[in-house]
């Protein structure tokens, strides 16, 4: 996978990500959603970079044969990075005084948000 087209995948999923945050969980803070765009944008990244140096991009992007949702290892990855790097950089910057219950509510959307950019588009 080239750099552009990971970089293009990974903006998607930034843009994604605000779209559900304002849409979905009616979230109207500036600092949320700057750090839900980031991490949706830097995760997929890095996840993709890591694919890429291992030579293990081929091994992890067989998508399941499931017309509607066909997910492979690869997009599960890109969600389970963003997720975990969404929950991390929320729970140490604008959400330290939040319920976790609401941080993991916020990460959750914006990792579904990257996981359907990565299935659909790239």
């Amino acid at each position: 996978m080239s750099l552009s087209k990971m970089f293009l995948g990974a903006l998607l999923s930034a843009f994604a990500a605000v779209a559900l945050l304002v849409l979905v969980r009616r979230e109207r803070r500036v600092s949320v959603m700057v750090t839900a765009a980031g991490s949706a944008l830097l995760m997929p990244m890095i996840w993709n970079s890591i694919l890429n140096w291992t030579g293990a991009i081929g091994l992890f992007s067989h998508d399941l044969p499931f017309a509607p949702f066909p997910v492979s290892w690869q997009d599960t990855g890109t969600a389970v990075f963003t997720l975990t790097g969404t929950a991390v950089a929320l729970m140490v910057g604008p959400c330290r005084h939040d319920a976790p219950r609401s941080i993991a509510g916020t990460a959750a959307a914006t990792a579904l948000a990257a996981l359907i950019i990565d299935v659909y588009l790239y």
